[in-house]
């Protein structure tokens, strides 16, 4: 595929835009000025004259800046306004030989018109010297703002592939007890579970190299862990989904379901002798207060009470809830709450690309 072509706004030399522009400007309205007894060859020559040699003067000015540095990150008026008056001096000559050459008035006589011409001139350079300061300095921050906005995209990049780092050998160790638990009592449901174990692993080695998976991907993989956690609990573990249609496709920050869902078995069968039943629930909503932005709701609940889990460090959902703040913004969030004798984990947020 050829490159995409850059828009039209950024492919025009502006430089060389509002060079000629103001210039030829400069020109239009020395001819004005001097045509009011008539036009003349003469005259419309020594008009583009002056404007042709203040051009020539401020691209040789120009490169001179930018050898020097004079405007640099902070601009050298000391030595601008001495270079400034010199312009200017230089400027009025080339003007006068202008005059010299093609006489429009006849032959010069007197030199009354010296120091008009020499304030006109260092005038229009100096303005020339201070929009181009200006334009540098722009220029500048427009490129140390692009800057800022690369490191920290690259910052945030970085930050969620260690959260990712983090989130992958938690989920591990959790499914290699479940297996061990399993293993002296049934061990073809144990290998049956290895083989579970298996596909969830090649789901995290995939999804660890992207910052989002398609929703149908994690499901999934909360599909097979539950599969390998139902040979270990039997009856004690019941599960019950609620997918809204449609939602296959949109993505979702990698693992952080399947975090839900293991603290769901952790605090809900695994803690409690007749174990607990666990509801996953997935739908769109609208955001009245986003502007009606689509929003993914989702909800992993267990039978049981919310309480504090000592001896946890809680790494799983610290992590889901930071890799859903990088993602989403501030408009995600995770929250846990008890209602009606269920524990409830619900993500919130908006639809990712």
């Amino acid at each position: 595929m050829p490159p995409e072509r850059p828009p039209l706004l950024a492919r025009i030399h502006w430089y060389w835009t509002f060079q000629l522009a103001g210039w030829s400007a400069i020109g239009l309205l020395t001819l004005q000025s001097l045509s009011f007894n008539g036009m003349s060859w003469a005259i419309a020559g020594t008009s583009f004259w002056g404007a042709a040699s203040g051009l020539a003067l401020s691209i040789a000015w120009r490169r001179w800046l930018r050898r020097h540095g004079w405007v640099g990150r902070q601009a050298d008026w000391k030595r601008i306004i001495p270079g400034v008056l010199a312009l200017g001096a230089l400027q009025s000559a080339l003007v006068a030989l202008g005059y010299f050459v093609l006489r429009p008035f006849g032959s010069m006589r007197g030199v009354d018109w010296l120091p008009s011409a020499l304030a006109s001139w260092t005038g229009i350079f100096l303005v020339w010297t201070v929009l181009y300061a200006m334009v540098q300095s722009l220029r500048r921050a427009n490129r140390f703002e692009a800057e800022a906005l690369r490191l920290e995209v690259l910052a945030k990049d970085a930050q969620l592939r260690a959260l990712q780092a983090q989130v992958n050998p938690h989920f591990f160790f959790n499914s290699l007890n479940s297996v061990r638990a399993l293993i002296y009592e049934d061990r073809e449901a144990a290998a049956h579970m290895i083989d579970q174990l298996a596909e969830l692993m090649r789901h995290a080695l995939q999804a660890g190299t992207h910052a989002t998976v398609p929703l149908a991907a994690e499901l999934d993989a909360v599909r097979a862990y539950l599969s390998i956690e139902q040979s270990r609990f039997e009856e004690r573990l019941r599960v019950t989904y609620a997918i809204a249609p449609g939602l296959d496709h949109l993505r979702v920050p990698p693992m952080a379901l399947q975090t839900l869902v293991e603290n769901a078995v952790k605090y809900g069968a695994e803690a409690h002798a007749d174990g607990s039943d666990i509801r996953i629930t997935v739908q769109r909503e609208q955001q009245v207060q986003d502007g009606g932005a689509a929003m993914l709701h989702i909800d992993v609940a267990n039978t049981g009470a919310l309480r504090s889990a000592a001896g946890s460090t809680c790494i799983g959902l610290r992590n889901a809830r930071q890799r859903l703040r990088l993602l989403g913004g501030d408009s995600a969030s995770l929250e846990l709450r008890e209602q009606a004798g269920w524990v409830h984990a619900t993500m919130r947020f908006p639809e990712l690309p």
